[in-house]
């Protein structure tokens, strides 16, 4: 794909460049252009802050919410962009990029409802976890009974953990924890949408969705910058965003299809794009780990049960009664880990939840207020 040859200025990271966010709406909206350029430095430095993250922490909840926040600040920002061109968004050549990308934003919404299937998994995890507890935590002694039950508890995580994609196991049994049906929020305001639900079709497909994000999405021409007095290179940032956003979530999360195959290709002359490559590329790396390829998910916290409920496996499988001291406490301290990562995950799946809930109605305002705009520029 061609790729422009503008080049912003270099990013220095401080304190004071990390506080600027709120500051850009209040820039002379007649200079478009340096709100532009303004633009592009804030998804730099929002992107490199993230990408600073240490290993340990890549892809763990507070990271991912933190993602998350990049995305709406952006978003936000965007916006504001398009209402300060609101005179030129709606005519030619830049009226075609712009629908391009709320059009591929109405596949984020599908991609929004399926990482909502997904925590709700992880939910559906955390009660076998709880049985495990309620058997074995806070007991004054520990018997054949409380590990049978504990025991059970373990086999239904394990199965309720199995990737999607494995052959070896019914439908049935991948989803036989995962019953529960979806409420329906805000319908009157999100009727125009074909998103509707918090769920998406057995047939839906992640990996294919995220192709489609991704189709035909290339970095504007030199002369096409310049005929937008550079609106194309702002709505080629939020594509790029909205596209790496997407894939990260389907990275961590269970869903359906799970594949991270992705076309992405972003030239490195961006200020924004070294950060977001070199998260990709370390994303990648993390999906190759042995201990990682048939993880239903990217998640810290979900490879954190995964380790924790196999210890706790092997251990239940190994104890002989009555429990030698030794063992008591060995099976106590395998106990206090399995409730650290339970309480991990029981505080971080609400607020990540509500966030992907914002992600979605405000990629919903956000077009909402273009085809709105549209309209009234081209009365009929």
């Amino acid at each position: 794909m061609p790729a422009t040859d503008y080049q912003g200025p270099s990013v220095t990271l401080s304190s004071s460049t990390i506080n600027r966010d709120h500051k850009i709406h209040s820039m002379d909206s007649t200079n478009d252009s340096i709100d532009i350029e303004a633009f592009q430095r804030q998804v730099a430095d929002r992107f490199h802050t993230l990408s600073a993250v240490d290993p340990n922490d890549l892809l763990s909840l507070s990271w991912m919410g933190k993602l998350l926040d990049v995305f709406l600040s952006s978003l936000d920002e965007f916006r504001m962009i398009m209402h300060n061109n609101k005179g030129v968004v709606n005519k030619a050549p830049i009226d075609r990029n712009i629908l391009d990308l709320f059009e591929r934003s109405l596949k984020a919404l599908d991609v929004c409802n399926a990482i909502r299937d997904g925590i709700e998994q992880i939910r559906q995890w955390q009660k076998h976890m709880e049985i495990v507890l309620c058997a074995l935590d806070n007991q004054k002694s520990l018997g054949e009974g409380q590990f049978r039950r504990a025991k059970k508890a373990l086999i239904d995580l394990a199965i309720g953990m199995l990737d999607e994609k494995e052959p070896n196991v019914s439908m049935a049994n991948r989803n036989r924890s995962f019953g529960r049906n979806f409420v329906q929020k805000d319908q009157k305001s999100l009727s125009n949408f074909r998103s509707l639900s918090w769920s998406v079709s057995r047939s839906w497909s992640a990996a294919r969705q995220l192709v489609v994000l991704g189709n035909n999405l290339s970095a504007p021409k030199s002369n096409e910058i310049a005929a937008t007095n550079g609106l194309a290179l702002a709505v080629y940032t939020m594509s790029s965003v909205l596209l790496f956003v997407m894939w990260a979530l389907v990275a961590a999360i269970p869903c359906q299809d799970r594949g991270l195959q992705t076309h992405f290709n972003i030239p490195r002359q961006f200020i924004w794009s070294v950060p977001i490559v070199s998260l990709h590329e370390r994303i990648m790396e993390e999906s190759k780990k042995k201990e990682r390829r048939n993880s239903c998910g990217l998640l810290k916290e979900i490879h954190r049960i995964e380790i924790c409920a196999r210890y706790m496996n092997e251990l239940t499988d190994s104890v002989q009664f009555p429990l030698t001291e030794e063992k008591e406490q060995e099976v106590r301290g395998r106990v206090m880990e399995f409730s650290e990562v339970f309480e991990g995950i029981k505080n971080g799946l609400d607020p990540l939840e509500r966030q992907v809930r914002e992600v979605f109605h405000r990629i919903v305002r956000g077009r909402t207020e273009y085809l709105d705009s549209s309209k009234g520029s081209h009365p009929e």
